[in-house]
């Protein structure tokens, strides 16, 4: 994961002392309502050519994810290898032929 991503995030949460609200339980919130937020511009269009609003929804949900993943001192890079290799093994790639 990005170092210096995760440092101006934590910078910036801790000048306004957001560390207190940042439990599991609402970080995972966060995700989930920042994510219906993105849904929600798809709601009414199947391609919608707003990219402004979609890259700050995905921003918002990209924020909560590693502040998420820091709470619980997870490794983003890590834990995405990890489920790439089990992905792997349950989707394998089907050989033609």
């Amino acid at each position: 994961m990005n170092g210096e991503i995760m440092n101006k995030l934590i910078t910036f949460r801790n000048a306004r002392n957001w560390e207190q609200y940042h439990t599991g339980e609402n970080l995972a919130k966060s995700i989930a309502i920042e994510a219906a937020e993105l849904l929600e511009i798809f709601q009414w269009e199947d391609n919608p050519d707003d990219l402004v609003h979609i890259k700050e929804e995905l921003a918002d949900i990209l924020i909560y994810a590693f502040l998420f993943a820091n709470r619980y001192q997870l490794d983003i890079n890590q834990i995405i290898e990890e489920k790439i290799a089990k992905n792997a093994l349950k989707y394998p790639v089907k050989k033609e032929g």
